[in-house]
């Protein structure tokens, strides 16, 4: 088997990314009748138009257990978009990961 080539790494290392949680959390989410923080930020802007910022940020804790919970993006999903032509800068908590809990790096990308 080949080792895989950086820009494969990267596609992989997004995809995790994008499932926050994971596929269970954010079926519960569906279940419960919610959407996902991208799935709210994607009805909000204007198609194909968000940039998603520090999608790969994790926090560094590892008090209480927390050092075994590791998902990128860190429970907000951050960046830049436009709402009817005009450019917004956006966030969303992830309630699949952690559900409210603000890390470090969660209030960091929420205030740039």
């Amino acid at each position: 088997m080949e080792n895989p080539s950086p820009l494969e790494k990267l596609k992989a290392k997004r995809s995790a990314a994008l499932l926050g949680g994971g596929e269970k959390r954010i079926a519960e989410q569906h279940a419960k009748g919610k959407l996902t923080a991208r799935e709210r930020i994607a009805l909000l802007v204007d198609p194909d138009s968000f940039e998603e910022f520090d999608m790969f940020v994790t926090h560094r804790c590892t008090n209480f257990g927390l050092d075994k919970y590791i998902h990128p993006g860190d429970g907000v999903v951050t960046g830049c978009a436009t709402i009817n032509e005009r450019m917004v800068y956006i966030f969303a908590q992830d309630f699949t990961v952690f559900a409210v809990l603000c890390l470090r790096p969660t209030l960091i990308k929420s205030v740039k």
